[in-house]
């Protein structure tokens, strides 16, 4: 069990405690004054090792199984003895230009918090440290700890969603540069780009529901005045959510206009190969003519027929030249 428990501690009047190493004995001094909750971090822990926080807090099963098997939208409940709140943290890797989320797990009871991670992208340590600098906040109880993540999180998504304009810049430029459209790849590339601020939005986006909750009053195991806390959070989160879906309206534009380029540049290529065929045309067929086993043709018995042919093909060519360099299509 101590290989999942990243940290554990009793908390009084917004100060750090040692406290008993036993769960139950911990959650009962955190219960025993008003001043006190107990605060148990845990990573990825199997359903075996997760038993024993599940009957000392008393959750609820179905939370504890979306708990374990993660894969969960991000989402809030209400259970008799606690509230469950799910989010997805985002991590943005500018090496490889991929957005990876994870999961964090929230349990809120009357004197206690549980947290559970799954894979890298949750901020706790940091969110941790943070709270614990500021035993006026933290002094707010369980509340404290979950304004706090669901702020590092959001807090987080402008991050990514910055860090993603830019990258979107950057690629903007690229594709309506002048050799931007003949480079190899470049649908690809948006439409990677596309997948990754989709794998962002599956996180952001189902959050605002939730926000909005939390910044209402008469919820459960929530402080009285976190409302307007919440509020700011959910305010955060709406502008994050409007940037990645501008970013995505506009990546989707930026497919569209290299599309187009691309049927421009084919019709352009198109156009030239028809005149330079047009212009291949006119000696063949003059060539053919004469190339014919035929006895009375015109001019076969005058010195300057050969002569006179090529400076025919060769003024029909520089017309057709001239006539397709005029429409542009040379």
């Amino acid at each position: 069990m101590h290989a999942v428990i990243v940290d554990c501690a009793i908390y009084r009047e917004g100060r750090r405690t040692e406290g008993p190493s036993d769960l139950s004995d911990a959650l009962g001094e955190a219960r025993s004054a008003q001043d006190r909750f107990l605060w148990i971090g845990l990573h990825e822990p199997s359903e075996k090792e997760f038993d024993l926080v599940t009957s000392e807090f008393g959750l609820h099963p179905l939370a504890v199984e979306d708990s374990l098997s993660a894969h969960q939208r991000p989402k809030l409940e209400v259970y008799e003895d606690s509230l469950f709140a799910v989010l997805k943290p985002v991590v943005y890797e500018p090496e490889s230009d991929t957005v990876t989320s994870g999961e964090l797990m929230v349990f809120v009871g009357d004197s206690f918090v549980v947290t559970v991670r799954h894979g890298e992208g949750a901020p706790l340590a940091a969110v941790r440290q943070r709270l614990e600098s500021d035993p006026q906040l933290l002094a707010h109880g369980p509340t404290s700890v979950l304004y706090a993540v669901s702020d590092a999180v959001v807090d987080h998504y402008m991050e990514v969603a910055a860090e993603l304009a830019t990258d979107m810049e950057e690629l903007e430029s690229e594709v309506f540069s002048p050799q931007g459209g003949d480079t190899k790849g470049t649908a690809g590339r948006i439409y990677t780009f596309k997948r990754q601020v989709l794998e962002f939005r599956r996180a952001s986006a189902p959050l605002a529901q939730p926000m909005l909750r939390l910044s209402s009053p008469g919820l459960p195991f929530v402080h009285d005045h976190a409302q307007p806390f919440f509020r700011d959070v959910s305010d955060h989160l709406t502008r994050a959510n409007e940037q990645v879906e501008g970013l995505d309206r506009l990546l989707s534009d930026i497919l569209s206009a290299h599309l187009a380029q691309m049927g421009v540049r084919q019709n352009d290529d198109m156009r030239k190969i028809s005149a330079w065929a047009a212009m291949a045309a006119v000696p063949t067929m003059v060539a053919g003519i004469y190339g014919m086993n035929f006895e009375h043709m015109p001019e076969l018995k005058w010195g300057w027929a050969y002569y006179g042919v090529l400076v025919f093909m060769a003024l029909c060519e520089v017309g057709l030249y001239r006539l397709f360099k005029r429409r542009g299509w040379l």
